[in-house]
């Protein structure tokens, strides 16, 4: 009987470990890590987690589930940064994939290289952003949609992320 008990203990704990593992990265926390290290980078300060710019995230995610169509909300009071796949993709890997556009962003002239797109990018890294929020639906078609807003919103024409 000891020895079920541990074994039953055990299983527990595997299982427990396993349902951290599957929803790892797309914590709060993990999306707010993803863009302070990109922050960070080039000297911008952090962003929090702000429940209330969240739970604008999460109505909009859940009207994106059926179809996973990469299609901006409207009438948003933030910024918005949209991401999906035709299989599971992270918080964290959605946020890398805005930051992987870094490449194409030059300061100087503040502006993208011709024929890429850059805008992900400097929403995440957008000095006057300071709260953000987060979320993500799997998708009918087996497909995830990830959606972070930005609050106050950037990329105002004419104006330098950081």
């Amino acid at each position: 009987m000891v020895m079920f008990r541990i074994a039953l203990t055990l299983l527990c704990l595997m299982s427990l470990s396993l349902v951290s593992l599957i929803h790892a990265q797309d914590a709060p926390n993990d999306y707010v890590q993803a863009h302070n290290a990109a922050r960070a980078a080039v000297g911008v300060g952090p962003v929090t987690w702000d429940d209330k710019v969240a739970a604008f995230s999460q109505n909009y995610a859940s009207q994106r589930a059926d179809d996973c169509n990469l299609v901006h909300s409207t009438n948003r009071p933030y910024g918005e940064n949209l991401a999906m796949s035709t299989g599971d993709l992270s918080g964290a890997e959605a946020v890398k994939l805005w930051v992987d556009e870094k490449p194409f962003y030059d300061y100087g002239s503040n502006s993208c290289a011709e024929g890429q797109v850059c805008g992900h990018y400097t929403q995440v890294v957008w000095k006057n952003s300071v709260r953000i929020g987060c979320a993500k639906v799997r998708c009918g078609n087996g497909g995830t949609f990830i959606g972070c807003n930005y609050d106050p919103p950037g990329n105002y024409v004419g104006q330098q992320p950081y």
